[in-house]
């Protein structure tokens, strides 16, 4: 019988240049245990560098953290990819960082990009533009994701900027999407009512968190049998007893 899962399936790492220096996956893990949260999903932006980490932490902690990239289309759209592992994250960063605008990370313009290891010791600085847009539409990301067996959600589709709906108008019918992310700006409420012509769609909400006392701001609740990627996917499609439920 399905039980009640906490999960907040887009935070960030101090690998995304806007996120705050201590998000590191130590402390994201630490933080997450101490909300009872039980699935996360690491989302920086156009790269999946800290994810492993994190993984690897989290499954100590009891939680599972699903392998995820927040990717911008060509039209300025964030989309949240999320993997159900991490050889799949790991191909579709590949092709995120071949279709990559040219040119080094400005650190002082834009932030640091800081890989770091489980004890927070700092391996490295990604000098890739992750800040930026790729060449890809929207649709050609959307395709990617699912090429890799992922799940594709508009991100924050209630924001002006990054939104689908707010550099589109709307979102396309043939938008193979999997589900809207709704963020904490909103109350469910009134997403309800100003998307209510997206009611048919799976909804979620996340934190979108970039430092750490935003973790866990909003969460999602999903009743499965289980805590793992592949019943994420059933949850989303109501199947037998499983589903998404929104504070």
């Amino acid at each position: 019988m399905p039980v009640e899962f906490r999960a907040d399936l887009h935070i960030h790492t101090c690998l995304s240049p806007c996120s705050d220096l201590y998000m590191t996956p130590y402390r994201i893990v630490e933080k997450a245990a101490s909300l009872g949260l039980n699935i996360i999903a690491i989302c920086d932006h156009n790269s999946v560098e800290n994810v492993d980490v994190t993984r690897k932490l989290a499954k100590e902690k009891g939680i599972n953290a699903i392998p995820g990239i927040e990717i911008t289309t060509a039209e300025e759209i964030h989309i949240v990819g999320l993997l159900a592992d991490i050889d799949g994250a790991l191909r579709l960063q590949d092709i995120i960082y071949e279709n990559l605008q040219p040119g080094e990370n400005d650190e002082e313009a834009f932030g640091y990009q800081v890989i770091v290891n489980e004890i927070d010791e700092v391996l490295g600085f990604n000098k890739r533009l992750l800040i930026g847009a790729t060449r890809l539409s929207v649709t050609k990301i959307v395709d990617m994701i699912h090429s890799f067996g992922g799940i594709a959600i508009a991100a924050h589709i209630d924001r002006e900027g990054f939104g689908i709906i707010g550099q589109l108008g709307f979102i396309p019918s043939d938008l193979r999407l999997d589900a809207l992310e709704i963020s904490s700006r909103i109350s469910i409420e009134t997403a309800r009512k100003k998307f209510k012509e997206y009611s048919h769609m799976p909804w979620i909400t996340s934190s979108d968190a970039h430092n750490l006392s935003d973790i866990g701001r909003v969460s999602t609740g999903l009743f499965m049998n289980h805590s793992s990627f592949d019943e994420f996917c059933l949850a989303l499609q109501g199947i037998d007893g499983r589903k998404v439920m929104l504070d």
